[in-house]
């Protein structure tokens, strides 16, 4: 199994995966499973302004599509990257891009073809400690950084609950 490894002074811990996280569909139930499950026994809390914060919260994420445009001999003659807010958006803009045959037509495709082993997916989860504590968990499709950690007891929970996940291997 791979391990975290402390990469800097200030506690940042990074799981490089074996295996690519393969779909977005994939990598969105691994998310909304931490939020729900709370694997690292996270708190919420009610800020000074009385707002109420979860234990565990998105706190940014991006995912990009990528498409090729491929001539009639299958040749690519273009690609197009599109960075999104939310994954509705990025399978949105996907499905747009792949149906803009003006735009195949201007890059001289015949074809528009999702490059998916080209996309990249990001979602930082905010997490609050029942110390008090704020550190955040990042997933992309190839690791899983812990960042902003004061505890070792943080990291060994992360790593104990990622040693039990098949796909973070």
């Amino acid at each position: 199994m791979a391990d975290f490894v402390q990469k800097t002074v200030n506690k940042t811990a990074v799981r490089d995966l074996v295996v690519p996280i393969a779909t977005v569909t994939s990598f969105n139930n691994l998310i909304e499973s931490v939020i729900e499950d709370n694997p690292f026994g996270c708190v919420g809390y009610t800020t000074k302004a009385g707002e109420t914060i979860a234990a565990v919260v998105r706190n940014r994420e991006h995912y990009t599509a990528k498409v090729n445009f491929l001539n009639g001999e299958g040749k690519r003659v273009g690609n197009v990257s599109l960075q999104s807010p939310t994954i509705a958006a990025f399978e949105a803009n996907a499905a747009e891009v792949l149906d803009n045959a003006p735009l195949a037509t201007a890059m001289g495709a015949s074809d528009a073809l999702r490059n998916a082993p080209g996309e990249t997916y990001y979602c930082q989860l905010k997490c609050h400690d029942p110390s008090g504590d704020d550190y955040y968990v990042t997933f992309t499709r190839t690791t899983v950084r812990l960042s902003s950690y004061q505890d070792e007891a943080i990291r060994t929970k992360v790593e104990t609950w990622a040693d039990g996940v098949a796909s973070l291997d």
